[in-house]
């Protein structure tokens, strides 16, 4: 699924939906879409391959939970400040996303922000106004501002080196 709407500063806000089973083998289908998206943005390389590893913790993180034969559902929102992803599994009631350990701690350290815990479908991006519990991570990745040419005499501007 793609939403498409009118965005600022040039770059359009799109929508995309990923379905896909909580195996192993069909996990890695969600780091591709991240990457591949990451890298039509513009994201330095050094933060394509954050977003890949942060993508593939919250997915193993979110299949640990899944009910069984349930998909994980990735939502991702391309935007002109940068991509929010949203992923999120159906679960049993009172199921909690885990937010201890080193794959927690992974996730944090490579997005910009992280949210994650219990919510019921019918409040989750992709959720289709659906009924049920569900457990959702939501990683945000911040473009970097745009590089500027300091004006004459501005002494608190940002300089860069051409490359």
């Amino acid at each position: 699924m793609v939403d498409t709407t009118g965005g600022a500063a040039g770059r359009r806000t799109e929508r995309l939906e990923l379905r896909v089973p909580t195996s192993r083998t069909q996990l890695p289908a969600v780091r591709a879409m991240t990457g591949d998206l990451a890298m039509r943005m513009d994201f330095d390389l050094d933060a394509v391959e954050d977003l890949r590893l942060a993508v593939d913790e919250a997915s193993a993180t979110l299949a640990s939970v899944a009910l069984p034969g349930t998909p994980l559902v990735a939502v991702f929102e391309t935007g002109s400040t940068g991509l929010t992803i949203t992923a999120w599994v159906a679960t049993t009631a009172g199921t909690d996303v885990p937010r201890d350990g080193f794959g927690w701690a992974v996730i944090a350290a490579l997005v910009d922000s992280v949210d994650a815990g219990p919510a019921d479908r019918g409040d989750v991006p992709g959720g289709e106004g659906g009924e049920g519990p569900v457990a959702t991570i939501t990683l945000v990745k911040e473009l970097p501002p745009p590089l500027r040419t300091p004006a004459a005499g501005d002494s608190d501007a940002d300089l860069s080196v051409a490359r």
